[in-house]
């Protein structure tokens, strides 16, 4: 982690790729498998709906429960169920730059948030920039994503006024993502459900739909979960 230096914040060397490969090595140490580079063509379940396991061509994993971002269960209408429906739409620039984002104090990474007021709008725009310091790109190249939810017919034009705060852009690629939600908490057919990546920069919604699946799958709040002493230290290998 790239956790020293002038930043409060902590940010996983080679990117947030790490965090999934950190989860499979610790689930391989509890009896986890992974099966890599499979499709996913059903979601099974019983006559009245309920989870029963997952297709991938002739192979069937069957479990008690799943867990999965909206993309797996078609994103709208799936099994003859809509299990998701859409709320809104992103819309992300990720721009290469050679240069530190102007008035940062040539920082090797940051953060900045445009508040919505300040720019006439019903969403804030988030930037986040890392570095190689970061081992995510190579020396003298900076990486900034800029994000809000889209409000207007023009949704690059809506980060205007965060791509500008970037100074010279040496390339950039814009993306417009959709938002889906689930319709159910995932309790009466055990098909639990997150909800999509929003436009925030600093993973706050991410954690509390990470809480809020956990209550959903156990019943219990996460606050409540109290790992052994051996569990942690297990983490922090």
């Amino acid at each position: 982690m790239a956790r020293y230096g002038k930043s409060p914040y902590i940010y996983p060397l080679y990117g947030l790729g790490e965090l999934p490969q950190s989860f499979a090595r610790l689930s391989a140490i509890y009896g986890g498998t992974y099966m890599l580079d499979k499709p996913i063509h059903e979601i099974v379940t019983t006559e009245d709906g309920k989870f029963v396991g997952v297709r991938s061509g002739e192979e069937t994993v069957k479990a008690k429960q799943v867990i999965g971002d909206p993309s797996y269960f078609g994103a709208g209408a799936e099994g003859g169920k809509v299990r998701v429906v859409e709320e809104g739409k992103v819309v992300r620039a990720i721009c290469v730059l050679k240069h530190p984002i102007p008035g940062t104090d040539d920082a090797d990474s940051c953060q900045i948030i445009i508040p919505q007021k300040q720019v006439n709008r019903k969403n804030d725009i988030y930037i986040a920039a890392v570095s190689h310091t970061h081992n995510v790109a190579a020396k003298g190249i900076w990486i900034a994503i800029v994000s809000t939810i889209v409000e207007t017919s023009v949704p690059e034009r809506e980060l205007a006024p965060g791509l500008q705060l970037l100074g010279a852009i040496h390339d950039k690629f814009v993306s417009i993502t959709s938002l889906y939600t689930p319709t159910a908490d995932g309790k009466s057919d055990n098909i639990f459900i997150t909800r999509s990546y929003d436009a925030t920069s600093h993973f706050e919604t991410v954690v509390e739909d990470v809480q809020d699946v956990w209550q959903r799958v156990t019943g219990q709040p996460f606050s409540e979960l109290n790992l052994k002493k051996s569990e942690v230290e297990n983490l922090q290998e």
